[in-house]
């Protein structure tokens, strides 16, 4: 297994590797980037920018005030008699002044940036979650589209760095051009060495940072395993497991193999990145002080004065710190842009299941029901066919129970029916009209679905049931009157704080139910739903047979003249509906009442006697 990861990891680190070219090519992320930023806040953006500018201008402001105060000292040095310290304590003041603005500008440009940068990562979080809810079923349900949703989570947090250090490296440039002009009115040749200081740095960090996104980018599945198996090892949903089975060896073991191959291949990686960096920086340190001796010998020479070897050397000093600065950012603000990809990748995912142009409102009411023609469905990478060949009619107001083995594609087909699948051949019609010809937003919005595997929210009482229909949150009267026909009331009555009392353990004061009473509380999320079709799929698994068949009954008489489909193992229940289908390996192998398919005696008769013997 470790082989096929590491072949796997080998040919993605080869299709992700990426070029000087290709890195300053992600850069046309950044227009994209900063109209986010822009969008996020107009206000907020015009005064950061404000700030840097101020920003840029001081650094030499400051080297010339320093530049003038030097050669004011020394001017009163050789003067006899008495001297005027007054043009001496302006220029201190000024010099004062310009250090204490530059402080103030720095705490606001990191005020500003974090205000914004919140903003910015709340923005992308919201525009993430709304995307993912666009997306299909499908493709949720797909590792590789997993490697991207993880990627692009990821960059909701870690990119806003990446507008602090664009936004420096336009402050940084300016600062530049200004610096430059005393340099090169002095000599232009100190601009040709200090490129020869920077430029070598410039290409090893570049190397190094192309390096570490193609490791990073191709170990993103193995990432995923390490959060998982750092989540199971220490969760209180998974602990009584881990207690029983005596797993945490097991999981750590797994864990510390993982994460050392990466450690290995990352401290190479590191070591080398140290080892480059330091000597070409050891290139750039010497250049940089061939031209201090250069302008040593001038001011020696007596070519200039003392105030300009300061300002000169000062010059020279603050613009290599800078050049190197933006020559390291770049790279990581190229890096950056690359991973920025990932987040606008994920946003230009469009799903597959779409509405039509002019769609078809869903009928109120619906007069025939559902017809499925020759439907069948394979899952994404599958040969398999998870259903195939299906073929009937689920009538308007009918009670239609599903039965079957496990994977025998129940569940499939409830999906199929919710259209949270499209049909791989076939169709399915609602009143004779395609499925596929409705408002995709209005048949969600008619089909009420509970899953066997449905989600415990770690929230209130309440929350927990009004999400069945969101729209209704603040509707109390019918968030309880869902729970009592759920007969989630009375368990919720019990807690400390009713209905605003927080479910599960997750948070401060919550409170954790049982299975069954957890069941209970998914089951009032179908009844606040004023919908047309109504599908329980085996949401009652965890109830004995005697309060599965209560709450199946009481469903009944409650949805009286509305469509449902009901998935259970236990025949006792499902007999209780008008007709039952039986699945085998995604076929239709029966279809009628429970006294038809008894008639038949076939292979629900067999599984139904069966069953009834395990309650003699």
């Amino acid at each position: 297994m470790s082989e096929t990861r590491k072949g796997t990891r080998d040919k993605a680190n080869q299709q992700d590797k990426k070029t000087l070219r290709e890195q300053v090519g992600a850069l046309k992320n950044l227009p994209k980037f900063f109209r986010l930023i822009w969008e996020t806040s107009p206000r907020l953006t015009i005064i950061n920018l404000l700030l840097r500018l101020v920003k840029a201008s001081l650094p030499l402001a400051m080297l010339y005030v320093g530049k003038l105060i030097i050669d004011e000292v020394i001017r009163l040095i050789d003067v006899t008699g008495e001297q005027q310290l007054t043009y001496l304590w302006t220029l201190v003041a000024l010099e004062l002044g310009l250090a204490v603005l530059s402080d103030l500008i720095n705490r606001g440009i990191t005020l500003v940036d974090s205000l914004l940068g919140d903003l910015f990562s709340n923005r992308t979080s919201v525009a993430l979650i709304e995307h993912a809810a666009k997306l299909d079923l499908a493709q949720f349900e797909d590792a590789t589209f997993y490697d991207k949703l993880e990627r692009a989570r990821r960059q909701t947090v870690s990119r806003v760095v990446l507008m602090s250090q664009v936004l420096s490296q336009l402050q940084d440039i300016v600062t530049i051009a200004f610096l430059a002009v005393g340099l090169i009115t002095f000599n232009p040749w100190l601009i040709l060495i200090l490129l020869v200081a920077v430029i070598p740095s410039f290409l090893g960090e570049t190397h190094f940072n192309e390096r570490s996104y193609s490791l990073s980018r191709s170990w993103t599945p193995e990432r995923r395993e390490l959060d998982y198996l750092r989540y199971i090892g220490a969760s209180d949903e998974t602990a009584k497991e881990v207690k029983t089975f005596n797993l945490s060896g097991f999981l750590a073991g797994r864990f510390k193999e993982l994460s050392d191959r990466y450690y290995l291949l990352n401290k190479s990686l590191t070591v080398k990145r140290a080892f480059w960096g330091s000597a070409l920086s050891a290139l750039g340190t010497l250049a940089y002080y061939g031209a201090y001796v250069f302008i040593l010998f001038e001011t020696v020479a007596g070519n200039i004065t003392v105030g300009s070897l300061t300002f000169l050397a000062g010059s020279f000093s603050n613009m290599r710190s800078l050049l190197q600065g933006i020559m390291t950012r770049f790279s990581q603000i190229a890096e950056s842009a690359l991973y920025l990809q990932d987040l606008f990748d994920f946003l230009e995912l469009q799903p597959q299941i779409t509405p039509p142009t002019n769609p078809l409102p869903i009928p109120r009411p619906i007069q025939q029901g559902f017809t499925f023609e020759n439907v069948g469905f394979k899952y994404h990478n599958s040969e398999k066919w998870a259903v195939r060949h299906l073929s009937f009619h689920l009538r308007a107001g009918e009670k239609l129970a599903l039965v079957g083995e496990n994977g025998a594609g129940k569940t499939t087909l409830v999906k199929l029916l919710a259209r949270l699948y499209e049909p791989t051949e076939g169709r399915i019609l609602l009143d004779g009209i395609d499925l596929r010809e409705y408002d995709l937003n209005d048949l969600r919005h008619q089909v009420g679905i509970i899953f066997q595997d449905y989600v415990c929210f770690q929230m209130t009482a309440s929350d927990n049931i009004a999400i069945g229909q969101i729209s209704n949150i603040s509707d109390k009267e019918r968030i309880q009157g869902s729970a009592q026909k759920s007969l989630a009331d009375p368990v919720i009555q019990r807690l400390p704080d009713k209905y605003e009392q927080v479910l599960g353990k997750r948070f401060n004061k919550g409170v954790e139910l049982s299975g069954g009473e957890w069941q209970k509380v998914a089951l009032a999320r179908a009844y606040m739903r004023d919908a047309q079709l109504l599908i329980l799929d085996e949401p009652t698994s965890a109830l004995d047979a005697r309060a599965e068949h209560e709450v199946f009954l009481r469903f009944s008489e409650l949805i009286e003249g509305r469509t449902a489909v009901l998935i259970s193992h236990r025949f006792s229940t499902v007999r209780m509906a008008d007709r039952i289908l039986f699945l085998e390996q995604g076929q239709l192998k029966e279809l009628g009442s429970h006294e038809e398919l008894l008639a038949q005696n076939g292979k629900y008769a067999e599984l139904f006697q069966l069953q009834a013997k395990g309650y003699l």
